[in-house]
């Protein structure tokens, strides 16, 4: 039995249009093209995500369990630990609220960086294998660090309405919603940038660990905006404000920490969020360009 048209196939193939594979140049044609490229490749993203999150918990017997323990434990011990035997409520109410809420924060965005610093090394094979918008790599990892955030966010607020002050409000939802916004910009935009510039020189993984080290004692997760203000004064505070995860910390303490007084906390904060927001997403665009400018020689470097 012959198949009608099998043995013009070759011909055909070799008749269709020729299909540049790789970024198109240009700032707004090119990042148009980048966004239509992941768009298309939006279920092999999916995947991904689902590769990231079950690799995390491979081999372990209470698998996707253990992204409500550790969080879940690490309450308890705020709680007791800082709050009761270091006295820590003494000077802020609700002592363990307020720093599960900065952590809360600075955990998503720890996890962007940090864990998408690797992502293109960490899928090197499937880089040099096989063309496809390497962007989805850094993605998958916002993605899987978003599942372990809207846990954490689970718990936070089961934990507020257990001591009796849910964080009701269309406020404190407007300043969650702002300082996710802030941190899911800027987290993309380092993930793009250091993760491009990781494959050329693989230093950069292990001083971005020493940099996030740094960065969590230079936001307010541990200690209150009352404590820093004596210390920091004049332009070193407009510096320290300058912060984007600063402010993002601030952000998320008046969204879920409700036993707060309004001077432990900066004013024009929801002002501060949104012009950092919009500077943030000027930077994943700048960032999203070097990506698409330095990934044409992955494969050769890896």
């Amino acid at each position: 039995m012959t198949v009608v048209g099998a043995d013009d196939r070759p011909a055909r193939l070799a008749a269709e249009p020729l299909a540049l594979a790789g970024p198109t140049p240009g700032f707004l044609r090119g990042t148009a093209r980048s966004i239509s490229d992941v768009w298309a490749h939006r279920e092999l993203l999916s995947m991904l995500v689902h590769r990231e999150l079950k690799a995390r918990y491979k081999d372990s017997t209470l698998g996707f369990v253990w992204s409500l323990i550790r969080p879940l434990s690490l309450l308890i011990v705020y709680y007791v630990a800082i709050g009761k035997f270091l006295g820590g409520e003494r000077s802020i109410p609700d002592i363990a609220i307020y720093i599960y809420a900065g952590l809360t924060a600075w955990g998503l965005f720890s996890e962007i960086v940090s864990v998408g610093t690797a992502s293109i090394i960490t899928n090197a094979a499937l880089v040099k294998k096989v063309y496809l918008p390497r962007e989805v790599f850094p993605l998958s990892v916002v993605g899987s660090a978003l599942f372990n955030f809207l846990i954490q966010v689970v718990i936070l607020i089961v934990a507020t309405s257990a001591l009796g002050k849910p964080p009701l409000g269309w406020g404190r939802l407007g300043f969650f919603a702002l300082s996710l916004a802030v941190i899911l910009v800027f987290g993309t935009a380092l993930a793009f940038l250091l993760s491009a510039v990781n494959v050329y020189l693989r230093d950069v993984n292990y001083l971005v660990e020493i940099a996030l080290m740094f960065g969590f004692w230079g936001v307010p997760v541990v200690y209150s905006w009352a404590q820093v203000q004596p210390h920091v004064t004049g332009a070193l505070q407009t510096l320290y404000l300058c912060n984007p995860m600063t402010l993002v910390v601030f952000g998320f303490q008046r969204a879920f920490w409700t036993a707060g007084d309004s001077e432990l906390a900066p004013a024009h904060i929801g002002r501060d969020l949104l012009i950092a927001l919009i500077v943030g997403t000027v930077f994943l665009w700048l960032s999203q360009r070097v990506f698409a400018r330095l990934q044409n020689n992955f494969a050769q470097e890896l």
